[in-house]
């Protein structure tokens, strides 16, 4: 076990953060946590989450570790929050691009081929526009803001403290221990950490009705589109390697639009709510990682699979500072912990 007795702080409160709050917290230890926001906002990279819990789509692109642990994501955040809805996930391409589609399903598993007419018996929307999908049956997915909030309330609820300042991880006390959740913001202390920039459109589009996440494969831009509910939808697509947080592009906003167009032509009267651009924080492997370094902690790199592999990362990082149990993702292991 590593020693807590001067207090365990935790900086920042995105995905991670709170993920990790939550697993100590089942553990007997409250924490104190720092974040520069009173109410998960815009700034947070977590806050521009799908919220798709698909590790059997992840396959895809994706290490095996991500499908692995991934798998586990849906029943820790149902417990925690009771939030997920499980519909599965349905993967779709137009007619000319059928040859993504069995690439598609060559690198994945758990999934289904679905004709025109079950594809229409499970979004009636979509009005027989596909010919052949493929369906992820065990997949889910959540509301991130609304999930965000449960775990913070719930963390309230049971006396974790939260202090609403910038935090300098040399301005602890020398024997506190700091767990550094910065995100890319902790680029200066982790070298080998990169940014992929993320850009997303919500709309309100209350004439469409889509029960699932939908991806729709393309081989430049394959869109991802997540109901948040009362006609509501998240849209995403692009993966451009920047640390920098920047606006949203024409040509990417374009891009998504004409996706969301080719999936139904109703997003054309669609209403746009929120355009929004982030950084998502990882390493080479895409793979996060647990570093030690004398009193901080860091936990970082969950790249686009936040909500999915949070829950993993914090039990690691609960179990390694409660029963001293050496993580998977701990890359620098010092003295006090056990191997």
């Amino acid at each position: 076990m590593i020693n807590t007795h001067d207090g365990v702080t935790i900086v920042g409160a995105g995905v991670a953060g709170l993920c990790i709050a939550t697993e100590l917290v089942q553990r007997g230890i409250i924490p104190t946590i720092i974040e520069r926001q009173t109410e998960p906002g815009p700034d947070s990279c977590s806050w521009w989450a799908g919220g798709m819990l698909a590790p059997y789509c992840e396959a895809e692109s994706a290490d095996k570790e991500v499908v692995h642990f991934g798998k586990s994501a849906s029943q820790w955040w149902q417990e925690k929050t009771g939030l997920v809805t499980q519909k599965g996930t349905l993967v779709l391409a137009l007619n000319r691009d059928h040859s993504e589609l069995q690439r598609f399903a060559k690198r994945t598993e758990a999934h289904e081929l679905l004709s025109a007419d079950a594809i229409n018996e499970l979004e009636p929307d979509l009005d027989m526009r596909f010919s052949r999908g493929l369906f992820y049956k065990d997949e889910a997915h959540l509301p991130p803001r609304k999930a965000l909030s449960a775990l913070k309330a719930s963390l309230i609820q049971n006396g974790a403290n939260f202090l609403y300042q910038n935090a300098d991880l040399n301005g602890f006390a020398k024997d506190e221990l700091v767990i550094d959740c910065r995100g890319i913001k902790a680029k200066p202390t982790l070298p080998s950490l990169r940014g992929v920039k993320g850009e997303m459109l919500i709309l309100r589009c209350p004439d469409l009705s889509l029960n699932r996440p939908i991806r729709l494969l393309h081989p430049r831009i394959p869109l991802y589109i997540v109901p948040r509910g009362d006609g509501v939808y998240m849209l995403g697509a692009t993966m451009i390697e920047s640390s920098a947080k920047q606006h949203a592009s024409v040509r990417s906003v374009m891009e998504l639009l004409n996706s969301a167009y080719a999936l139904n032509p109703a997003f054309g009267e669609a209403e746009i709510l929120e355009i929004g651009v982030d950084s998502r924080p990882a390493f080479a492997d895409n793979i996060p990682k647990i570093t030690h370094h004398g009193q901080i902690i860091s936990a970082n790199g969950l790249y686009r699979h936040g909500f999915l592999l949070a829950p993993t990362l914090a039990i690691m990082l609960a179990d390694y500072i409660h029963q001293g149990i050496k993580p998977e993702w701990l890359t620098t292991c010092t003295p006090e912990s056990k191997t």
